[in-house]
């Protein structure tokens, strides 16, 4: 079964960027590096580093969380990223 991921990243501006992969590292590694695979947003604000993923078992489930996410305030997902 392929898990796929929601996740956060911190870009070097501060902001946060939130997507979703089936492979956190090799994801991670494009928004860093290339500039046909990174998106638009992180191309400009690297280096970017992960800082929150979450599991799920299926691609809508992920893009439902993707979508869920992306409407909360700043607040609410700088609590998320607490410990």
């Amino acid at each position: 079964m392929t898990h796929w991921y929601v996740y956060m990243l911190r870009c070097a501006d501060g902001s946060l960027y939130t997507g979703i992969t089936r492979d956190i590292e090799r994801r991670v590694k494009e928004h860093n590096t290339s500039d046909r695979l990174a998106a638009r947003y992180t191309r400009s604000r690297r280096p970017v580093m992960l800082v929150w993923s979450e599991d799920h078992p299926d691609r809508s489930s992920a893009l439902k969380r993707e979508a869920q996410l992306k409407k909360f305030k700043r607040s609410f997902k700088e609590d998320l990223l607490k410990p």
